[in-house]
């Protein structure tokens, strides 16, 4: 397994976008455009398909504890930082065009006519006549 695996399977295990990733590495002073860290994700016969090397794994590994249990002076619950972030990662609604709006005309009442029943009254007649 490459650290490229294991990259991949920390970001769709923690659900963590580019710029989170690059916001996770900037805490340990790495710095790393979206466009470099978009490399490491691609498959291993795409042209621009990058090697994660060990650095920038160990940098990750170590921003990623900051994120999550905060610093000595600041510590955090990871749970609760999971869970703060879980809205933000699901995809953003689009928003729905104004449709322009109709004029309120009083609707005119019309009573539905009442249908027939299909069946009316049906005596069956099974098996012998029963006297009473």
């Amino acid at each position: 397994m490459t650290n490229n695996d294991i990259f991949k399977k920390l970001r769709v295990a923690l659900q963590l976008r580019d710029d989170q990733i690059v916001e996770i590495l900037q805490l340990v002073d790495f710095r790393m455009s979206k466009g470099e860290l978009g490399n490491f994700f691609r498959d291993e016969k795409h042209p621009k398909y990058m090697e994660c090397g060990d650095q920038v794994l160990r940098n990750f590994l170590n921003g990623l504890v900051i994120y999550l249990r905060g610093t000595k002076e600041n510590p955090n619950n990871p749970m609760t930082v999971l869970a703060s972030q879980k809205p933000t990662s699901e995809k953003p609604k689009t928003e729905e065009k104004a449709k322009p709006k109709q004029e309120n005309k009083p609707k005119k009442f019309t009573p539905k006519p009442t249908k027939k029943p299909v069946v009316e009254k049906v005596k069956f007649k099974n098996g012998k006549n029963k006297k009473s």
